[in-house]
């Protein structure tokens, strides 16, 4: 049966096309873009006027919580929550129990999303074993097994000399390195940004600087070996300036800023506490303003959730001691509409290739491109559908949002994997 999705804007950031027209699907692929002539019976029809037809989205920085930690996130129940969201592929992060630094625990799971996963998992490496710091894992064997990054994302390798060999395994291997940026040596007991809100709060604080000297330190690994290094989750102004300033000087370097780093500012925690708790933490207006100005500029190329699951339990902790991170992936399109693109900040075409294209090229899948031929994975979206977040009804298994509450304006409304719909609000 085809399936034919009609009167959409159709888009495809990575040609800048941008089109009221007619998706054909068929077999699982897109068989065609454009007016139609025949409509049969048996089609499956989806009526997309008024609302965006995109490729389906991309989040190069998700924890699904498997192996290790089912009672936070499964596999398949972050890969629902990835569906409600309009990803259709992810990339998992490897600080799991045990850490995916072996080709076996990797297979795992790969083999977990292709069985019990509604979207495309892929999945990163440990630079690491255990993410300890000390010993490099098998970096060839783990990115033909699959592997599309190496990261000991949640921590950083403070190691230079390990850190010099990994850059330069990974220009042999021509494969990124992913690169959570905290001087350990710096940054010691802190939950929030350094400064008015820590010190109200009592909180050591975590510096800037603590981000910003790793930031700089691995953009020299990468220009000395000639890498491709992927900054994650940037935080600060500085450390935006820093990789404007690498790219001007040629470095193969791409970073990704975090819906909850370009929306709110750390005061939120005096809202609601540990649910404002991320590494890196929520920054100041000043740096917020310079994460959009990074991402408005192609400084940072990709838009990536850091999906974070916590259990409640965890997160009703005191302040030092509940766990780092927040659930994202459900609302980050409303994120991104609302604080990018509606306020004039990003096109409509430049948010949907951070999200697409961009990441997809970063990691080097095949997923973000909307063509004939090309996988049927797509997201429609409703620009002007206003909601309130309300965590009780995320697909994901845990609630840890600092967003409760907020309304937002731009949602997706149905995503659809290799032609088959894995999630649909339209018709509600």
């Amino acid at each position: 049966m085809r399936t034919l999705i009609k009167n959409g804007t159709v888009i495809n950031p990575e040609t800048h096309f941008m089109e009221i027209t007619n998706v054909i699907i068929e077999d699982e692929k897109i068989v065609h873009i454009g007016p139609i002539t025949n409509v049969t019976v048996d089609d499956h029809i989806i009526d997309a006027s008024g609302l965006l037809v995109v490729p389906g989205l991309v989040d190069i920085h998700v924890h699904f919580r498997d192996p290790g930690f089912p009672q936070k996130e499964t596999i398949s129940s972050g890969a629902l929550s990835a569906a409600a969201g309009g990803f259709t592929s992810v990339v998992c992060m490897p600080n799991t129990k045990p850490s995916i630094d072996t080709v076996e625990t990797l297979e795992y799971v790969l083999r977990t999303g292709l069985e019990q996963a509604v979207v495309k998992v892929y999945s990163s490496a440990a630079l690491t074993y255990g993410i300890e710091g000390k010993v490099l894992t098998e970096m060839e064997s783990l990115k033909q097994a699959g592997a599309v990054t190496f990261t000991d994302d949640g921590r950083t390798v403070m190691d230079p000399k390990l850190v010099y060999t990994a850059f330069r395994k990974a220009a042999e291997l021509d494969v990124p390195i992913s690169s959570h940026c905290e001087d350990h040596h710096l940054v010691s007991g802190g939950s929030l940004n350094q400064g008015e809100v820590s010190n109200q709060l009592g909180d050591p604080g975590i510096p800037r600087l603590g981000e910003e000297l790793i930031i700089a330190r691995d953009i020299l690994f990468a220009e000395e070996t000639g890498a491709q290094l992927h900054i994650q989750h940037v935080s600060t102004a500085r450390g935006v300036q820093l990789i404007r300033e690498a790219k001007a000087r040629g470095v193969r370097v791409t970073g990704e800023g975090a819906p909850h780093h370009f929306s709110i500012t750390d005061e939120q925690a005096l809202l609601c506490g540990t649910l404002a708790k991320v590494n890196p933490p929520l920054r100041t207006k000043e740096d917020v303003e310079a994460v959009i100005a990074g991402l408005a500029d192609g400084t940072l190329e990709a838009i990536a959730t850091d999906h974070a699951p916590h259990t409640a339990e965890e997160k009703a902790r005191p302040l030092g001691e509940a766990p780092f991170g927040l659930v994202g992936l459900e609302t980050a399109v409303g994120l991104t509409f609302t604080f990018l693109v509606h306020s004039g900040r990003l096109s409509l075409m430049d948010a949907l290739a951070k999200l697409t294209v961009n990441p997809s090229e970063i990691m080097g899948l095949p997923s973000g491109r909307l063509t004939k031929g090309s996988d049927a994975d797509i997201t429609i979206l409703d620009p002007q559908k206003e909601w309130t977040v309300d965590p009780e009804q995320f697909k994901s298994q845990s609630r840890n949002s600092p967003f409760a509450g907020m309304k937002l304006k731009g949602k997706a409304v149905l995503t659809m994997v290799n032609g088959t719909v894995v999630y649909d609000e339209m018709l509600n």
